[in-house]
């Protein structure tokens, strides 16, 4: 448990991770209750997608800039940092618009959000070996990397597969008292 030039010790990357876990774990959750309550069964989603940016805008606007000038920070940006950010930044917010069209399609949190958070790390393991291939090739793989990338897709397959039966009538994105029936076409 060696502390780092940050001043932080070897496990504070652990904490962090699971802060974002639950926060993240939440986003779905609050995103289609921020949705269904704006009371709009047509534009919510966008509704809801505009307070979104609103609330990136506040927290990495904001917040950071505030923490630059407390930190005493230069004002320079190299442009491959920028670019790779702002790509960040994108697909992030092309993400969060996609939960929201999941769920205007008849999606449920636990679901579409069961589906991004096993497809993801395989994206992201994918990607990043793209960008970063292992010593000795792809050959060098562990069979237990393998395995736990397969286990996150069946994870994802066997949730959409096998979700609870909601009640009947009740479409996931417009308040629970529109039925799909009598919801305005």
């Amino acid at each position: 448990m060696g502390v780092h030039a940050t001043g932080q010790t070897g496990t504070a990357w652990l904490m962090y991770s699971m802060m974002t876990v639950v926060a993240w774990g939440l986003y779905g959750i609050f995103l289609h209750s921020g949705q269904v309550s704006m009371g709009d069964p047509i534009n919510g989603r966008y509704k809801a997608f505009l307070f979104v940016g609103l609330a990136y805008f506040l927290t990495a606007v904001i917040a950071p800039i505030g923490v630059l000038v407390a930190n005493g920070a230069s004002w320079h940006f190299p442009v491959k940092g920028m670019a790779w950010s702002l790509l960040a930044g994108i697909v992030g917010a092309a993400g969060a618009f996609g939960v929201l069209l999941a769920f205007g399609a008849r999606g449920t949190p636990s679901v579409v959000m069961s589906i991004v958070f096993a497809g993801a790390p395989v994206v992201n393991a994918l990607v990043s070996l793209i960008q970063h291939p292992p010593h000795g090739g792809w050959g060098a793989l562990r069979w237990q990397f393998i395995t736990g990338i397969l286990l996150a897709a069946l994870g994802g397959c066997l949730v959409t597969l096998y979700k609870p039966a909601q009640s009947p009538g009740l479409h996931p994105s417009l308040p629970h008292a529109v039925s799909v029936e009598s919801a305005p076409k």
